[in-house]
């Protein structure tokens, strides 16, 4: 049975660990299914490195303020996974995906670490997590003691000791109690004064549109605003009624008190409900988002005088009928079906993540015990597994009992590390990791061999654009990229300019005939070589001489 309240286990996929959620609502569907209407909590793996990195600094503090006993690092490790991260964000998930239900706290100063570690399934936060904002936050007050938060107590005066103070800069006087005045001439004077508020509404054009009958502008004028202008005039006027009277009602006409109630509209009313419906009592947001006209203090004001009209107690009503209208709680049977992860014994049919090409004996990677029931863990081509003890443990706690580097590979979605950081293992198919079962061979991703063939002419962009490649300072560097737009840029200014036949004469009579590696002959820069007329005109009629050579002796031995 599961009830508002509860923190419960939530499955969204066979292979990831359990989502733990705070059920705030039961809500019944239109099809007759019920949804929770939850509370996110994060675990560190859901999280990025940076705010894990808080979140150990964090956790370091605490140990050194509470004095926490010493634990191995196996429990730090076991640890990590037990704390969580509140946030306030909601979601709607179907309750037949409950999974069971665990204990959450806040984090306490007096709370013993190492015992949560004793505690199944026993959790704990002292952070919030925004997903939006991506920050931590703490989730807990703190004691503010000193002149900042609190008055400063000024020392006790002696006997006889004179106090220098001016009372009149400290406080100011309201009401005298002890006044020549009797009660019952005070209580008069207190309803003289609410009859010359009603006469005032009657002559101030806005109130008779707002309070158009005598009976509402009577009990506008009964308010508390009215009776305490009253008690100050009397104040101001040392408890003469008559210098009071004269107060009350000036030459100019009755004097018109009102209070937030009055001076807000219809439509300032309705937006106020409306914020308060949203954010509740937060009349900083409402003040913001909603009324940035008003001040706080008359947000604030308004509210506690809007919770003694008929409007509030209207609401109040609905919303309990609407609470009891919902679900208190839910019945969700044990979850019997089998995990597609699991691999399956001989004969009987395979699970997912390719579990009927596992090898036999394999360890299982979180502990070297043995056992009936195996699971597939993490990535297919890794043919990793778990026994039944670490696979619970892995869905309940996000990890594994003993710390490896293949828990990092498991992880779906969630990498923290960014994948411009691959190593070079990595890059070629090859997992850096070694497992308990030294398993470096099956870690080896299949690979179909290939061979690279160039064309001649990339072979001669090669040799002739050497200024570009820079073939000794990238061999130094063999991830940086090449510039192929200026390689094919230059091979295509040596084609306009007409010395795409000087390059290939020269390339082939010094590779055939003088058996010249052409890149010493190429050494100079293209910049001098192509460029200069005299070296052009010199190389072309040395090459053109010694072609007409070559055809004159082709034809000569033709003729014998």
């Amino acid at each position: 049975m599961y009830r508002v309240g509860d923190y419960v286990y939530f499955e969204n996929s066979s292979s990831n660990p359990y989502l733990i959620r705070r059920i705030e609502e039961l809500n019944k569907t239109a099809n007759g299914n019920v949804e929770a209407k939850v509370v996110c909590l994060f675990r560190r793996r859901d999280i990025s490195g940076n705010l894990n990195t808080l979140a150990d600094s964090n956790a370091r503090d605490f140990e050194e303020e509470s004095k926490q006993p010493t634990v191995s690092e196996q429990q730090k490790h076991q640890l990590k996974h037990r704390e969580l991260f509140l946030s306030r964000q909601f979601e709607s998930l179907p309750a037949t995906h409950i999974r069971g239900k665990c204990n959450v706290t806040l984090l306490n100063e007096t709370d013993v670490l190492a015992g949560y570690l004793e505690k199944e399934e026993c959790f704990f936060y002292s952070l919030v997590f925004d997903p939006v904002q991506k920050t931590l936050l703490a989730d807990q007050g703190e004691i503010r003691v000193g002149s900042k938060y609190q008055a400063e107590i000024p020392d006790k005066l002696a006997e006889g000791e004179e106090d220098t103070r001016i009372q009149e800069k400290l406080e100011v006087k309201v009401w005298h109690p002890d006044n020549q005045l009797k009660d019952p001439q005070i209580d008069q004077f207190l309803v003289v004064a609410r009859a010359v508020g009603t006469f005032a509404r009657a002559l101030d054009c806005s109130s008779s549109i707002r309070q158009p009958s005598l009976h509402m502008s009577a009990a506008a004028a009964s308010r508390d605003i009215t009776l305490f202008h009253a008690m100050d005039t009397l104040q101001k006027n040392d408890y003469d009624l008559a210098k009071a009277m004269s107060t009350l009602v000036p030459q100019g006409g009755p004097v018109l008190c009102r209070d937030e109630m009055e001076e807000w509209s219809a439509s300032e009313a309705m937006l106020f409900e409306e914020a308060l419906e949203k954010y509740g009592k937060d009349f900083n947001d409402i003040r913001q988002d909603f009324l940035p006209w008003k001040s706080l203090a008359s947000v604030v004001q308004f509210y506690y005088m809007w919770k003694t009209t008929d409007r509030y107690i209207q609401q109040k009503r609905l919303k309990a009928a609407e609470a009891d209208s919902k679900l208190k709680q839910v019945y969700i049977p044990t979850y019997t079906k089998p995990n597609p992860n699991q691999i399956m014994a001989p004969g009987n049919k395979p699970g997912m993540n390719g579990a009927a090409g596992f090898q036999k004996g394999l360890s299982c990677e979180s502990c070297p015990a043995q056992s009936a029931q195996w699971y597939a863990w993490g990535p297919p081509n890794m043919q990793c597994r778990l026994c039944a003890s670490c696979w619970i443990y892995w869905k309940k706690y996000g990890g594994l009992k003993t710390p490896t580097q293949l828990e990092g590979a498991a992880r779906s979605g969630s990498e923290s590390t960014p994948r411009g950081h691959m190593t070079r293992q990595e890059v070629q198919g090859l997992s850096p990791f070694t497992t308990s079962g030294g398993r470096a061979k099956l870690l080896a991703k299949n690979r179909q061999t290939f061979i690279l063939q160039t064309t001649k002419l990339t072979r001669i962009a090669r040799r002739v654009c050497t200024d570009i490649l820079q073939p000794r300072s990238a061999a130094r560097r063999p991830y940086a990229s090449i510039n192929a737009n200026a390689v094919k840029a230059e091979c295509e200014y040596m084609d306009t300019h007409e010395h795409t036949h000087t390059l290939y004469i020269y390339i082939y009579i010094h590779t055939h005939f003088l058996k010249a590696p052409s890149h010493h002959l190429l050494h100079a820069s293209r910049t001098d070589f192509y460029r200069s007329n005299v070296h052009c005109s010199c190389f072309l009629a040395q090459a053109s001489l010694f072609l007409l050579l070559v055809s004159f002796s082709s034809g000569f031995f033709a003729g014998i």
